[in-house]
């Protein structure tokens, strides 16, 4: 992305957080916000750290996710102050020197060991809001993590600036153009192993620096949601694959889940169709003053009403959501927002002050409740599985007369299908971050 962008886009983003953090401050009670980057944290009886993630709320105001013991002061009318712990190491990578089109924005104070930094936060603890994980203290200054002040601003987290939007559009194109690559490795028989391998190559990211794990299943291994073994050796016939991986891009997240048949697999190839034509459907309401529940359920219409043109159920796509049917098949949520988390916080806030938006009934794993908004930038990733579990309950039950029990034993080998695109809401047509990015490399 041409640095020139992002300089016109920045300083509007910093003065979007310099508005929240001075509201959020006031309703709190107090006069600086403080924010840890965090800290390693080591593994049980050992020296070897974790893979360090930094605080979210850090890599909002700049594009910096790996100077763990620095911090940041944002104090209203005041420039913000960037205390950025730049240590004396020979035996790690020592953090690069602040440089870029965000520096001039802040005071900027080099320490060499995290204590250090003590000297120059607010002398006033009490009347700091510090955000961050326990770990990260300095001195007197041991994150609060005021509730008040989180409500706030998680809250307002959920509409992104236009740097943000840009930020993630790039993550969207690294994402794609990885997914080319996993696609084609599939195609020419390769592992669960292989096939990450290859999505890692074309990422030009490690495991480390992946938003999350990817989930890479063969087979029947798309049945499970989560799936994330990587098998090193491919089965005898690659029937199908479903993978769900992201890409990262100065703090900001991408998810995309697609689902390929093999070429011996044409029944699923037209249930990956059936669920793909839906998934675009769904993608078009994500518009300003949709309910997200309404479009979950609405989602589950379709779906159980795919199930039905297919021969899986008899029953009517009604009966299917009413009697918990289509859960079986679409066990999890219709998506979730995303930005700087996969899972971005504030999907059930009712409000900046907090408070809680229920899940439907008989929806317990939705992730989003809230009201659709421009500015908001959320999945859409309904699925569409045959899990062995769920589907022996469902044989327990009076409605497994009108299942289809023989064409469901035939589709168990291909685990499921998921489609996942990350989509914009604007003020007009919803912006396909994903589709955008994919049509992009052609």
């Amino acid at each position: 992305m041409p640095t020139a962008l992002l300089s016109q886009l920045y300083p509007a983003h910093l003065a979007t957080l310099h508005h929240r953090a001075s509201v959020a401050l006031e309703r709190g009670g107090f006069d600086h916000l403080v924010i840890a980057a965090g800290q390693p944290r080591y593994q049980f009886l050992d020296d070897m750290p974790y893979p360090f993630q930094v605080n979210p709320h850090f890599k909002h105001w700049l594009p910096v996710t790996k100077a763990p013991g620095s911090w940041i002061v944002v104090t209203p009318g005041q420039r913000p102050k960037l205390i950025y712990l730049q240590p004396h190491d020979y035996w790690h990578v020592v953090p690069d020197v602040p440089a870029g089109y965000w520096v001039e924005h802040f005071d900027i104070v080099i320490v060499r060991e995290a204590r250090e930094a003590a000297a120059h936060l607010p002398g006033q603890v009490e009347r700091c809001a510090i955000l961050g994980e326990d770990v990260a203290a300095v001195g007197a200054h041991v994150p609060n993590n005021p509730q008040g002040v989180l409500d706030y601003l998680h809250y307002h987290r959920a509409w992104k600036t236009e740097y943000e939007l840009a930020m993630m559009r790039v993550a969207s194109h690294l994402g794609a153009r990885a997914h080319r690559a996993a696609e084609a490795a599939f195609r020419s028989g390769a592992s669960e192993y292989g096939i990450h391998m290859a999505y890692l190559g074309a990422a030009r990211e490690t495991e480390n620096e992946l938003p999350y794990g990817n989930i890479i299943g063969l087979n029947e291994h798309g049945a499970v949601l989560h799936y994330m073994n990587l098998e090193r050796n491919p089965p005898l016939v690659s029937h199908s694959l479903l993978i769900d991986a992201g890409a990262s891009f100065h703090g900001y997240a991408c998810d995309i889940t697609r689902t390929y048949a093999g070429s011996d697999a044409a029944g699923f190839a037209e249930l990956v169709g059936a669920v793909d034509r839906a998934q675009r459907g769904f993608c078009d309401r994500v518009r300003a003053g949709q309910s997200y529940p309404e479009l979950h359920v609405h989602a589950h219409h379709v779906l159980a009403g795919i199930l039905r043109e297919q021969g899986f159920i008899r029953m009517s796509a009604e009966s299917a959501v009413e009697s918990g049917v289509s859960a079986t098949f679409f066990p999890h949520g219709l998506g979730h927002y995303i930005g700087l988390q996969v899972h971005d916080i504030g999907g059930f806030q009712a409000g900046e002050a907090g408070g809680a938006l229920a899940r439907p009934d008989g929806h317990p794993y939705l992730r989003l409740t809230r009201t659709i908004d421009a500015g908001q930038v959320m999945t859409i990733e309904p699925g569409i599985y045959f899990i062995d579990m769920l589907l022996a309950e469902l044989k327990q039950k009076p409605q497994a007369a009108d299942v289809n029990w023989d064409k469901i034993a035939a589709f168990r080998k291909f685990g499921g299908v998921r489609i996942e695109d990350d989509v914009a809401c604007t003020a007009e047509a919803p912006e396909n971050l994903t589709r955008d990015a994919f049509a992009a490399l052609n």
